[in-house]
């Protein structure tokens, strides 16, 4: 992956943009020395948005089972507790 200063980054955006949406590059954006941002083709984001839907399903299934479990607590008695 390549590294890039932000002020570089700025300097060359239309560059760095074709680099990565054409050659599939991923850059890296620094700051102070820090990384803080990458610039990735819009393929890597899709798939990091699917693992990411994917990691929320079994989450929200896991959660459901736990509800069919263990049971849930009436909202009239939550916002009771909670003084709403």
């Amino acid at each position: 992956m390549t590294t890039i200063t932000a002020g570089k980054a700025r300097e060359k955006f239309s560059e760095l943009v074709s680099r990565v949406g054409y050659a599939k590059e991923r850059v890296a954006v620094t700051r102070r020395g820090k990384t803080i941002a990458a610039i990735v083709p819009i393929e890597d984001m899709e798939l990091l948005e699917k693992l990411e839907d994917r990691i929320d399903l079994e989450d929200a299934r896991t959660a459901l089972a736990e509800a069919r479990k263990k049971g849930t607590i009436p909202w009239k008695k939550v916002k009771a507790e909670l003084g709403l």
